[in-house]
């Protein structure tokens, strides 16, 4: 896939957006069963929600709740590992990692079309609001921004709240990313949703698919769906390719498996006749590596 002339090549991408099954090991099945669905019907790059094998256990603090965390790779990944090499596909699950005592990461796991373990990606951007204490569970990530040849395109992995951060997108693209994926847990406390939950919801799936258009990458976000202890998750996963349009888009508050074909060749000659990473000017970027620019 490396190098050379691209040629006619469309990759089908699937989206899992469940809803919570009340155990690891219920959910777990349940995602598999998706997976199996997914790969039926001709999807070759399959993504899970963030955390996919848990409730979003994140809404308090609760020492007991950090048992919920495994090695990576470790038994998901083996689970995971068997059923890519069977059905053929690329799998992305996203796990908490328990690296040694004290220290866990919110963590993706890839595994390629032919059962191999490829890496992980640990969350960069971890963040602390009402019903998001994600500061005391995850320690921010230290691999960097990672891109997979994957056997069937080059993707990257970012989470959540990653989302929101431009430079992260960027940098995946830089690496040679095609497709970005952004396994998600975002929803709408109750006692903001009637005044603030349409903007939320907007400012969410815009960034994104500015992500998309600036760095000439398919953008695929697959969000949880349901009420889980206060916070409903808004659903509503989506694929947008490079000019920012919307292929497809899951209901709010419904399972749904999202497929979309994603035209690598139509990606190449996008960048070729816009192109972004060409006209940078890298020489006036120093800003970017200082918390605020408020000095002299």
């Amino acid at each position: 896939m490396a190098g050379g002339t691209p040629t006619d090549r469309t990759v089908r991408i699937g989206l899992i957006q469940v809803r919570e099954q009340g155990s690891v090991k219920a959910n777990l099945s349940h995602t598999i069963d998706k997976i199996r669905q997914a790969a039926a019907v001709g999807a070759q790059i399959i993504c899970t929600q963030e955390l996919f094998t848990s409730p979003y256990f994140c809404r308090t603090q609760d020492p007991e709740l950090f048992d919920l965390a495994e090695s990576v790779p470790g038994p998901t990944t083996d689970v995971l590992a068997a059923v890519a090499g069977e059905l053929g596909v690329v799998i992305i699950g996203s796990l908490f990692e328990r690296r040694a005592s004290g220290v866990y990461h919110n963590t993706a796991a890839v595994i390629d079309a032919d059962g191999s373990y490829l890496g992980k990606y640990r969350k960069m951007h971890i963040p602390q609001d009402p019903g998001f204490e994600e500061k005391y569970y995850f320690t921010p990530g230290d691999l960097g921004y990672q891109v997979w040849d994957t056997h069937f395109g080059k993707i990257s992995v970012l989470i959540c709240w990653d989302q929101w951060y431009p430079e992260a997108a960027r940098l995946a693209a830089l690496a040679g990313a095609e497709i970005l994926f952004y396994p998600t847990a975002i929803g709408w406390l109750s006692e903001e949703k009637a005044q603030l939950g349409a903007a939320q919801h907007t400012a969410w799936e815009t960034v994104q698919r500015g992500h998309a258009v600036a760095n000439g990458c398919y953008v695929a976000t697959v969000n949880r769906t349901g009420t889980e202890d206060g916070t409903e998750f808004w659903g509503q996963s989506f694929v947008s390719d490079f000019y920012g349009q919307v292929l497809e888009r899951a209901p709010v508050d419904a399972e749904a498996l999202i497929l979309a074909d994603c035209d690598l060749k139509a990606l190449e000659d996008m960048r070729r006749n816009w192109p972004f990473f060409r006209d940078r000017r890298i020489d006036s970027f120093d800003g970017l590596t200082r918390r605020m620019i408020d000095e002299t």
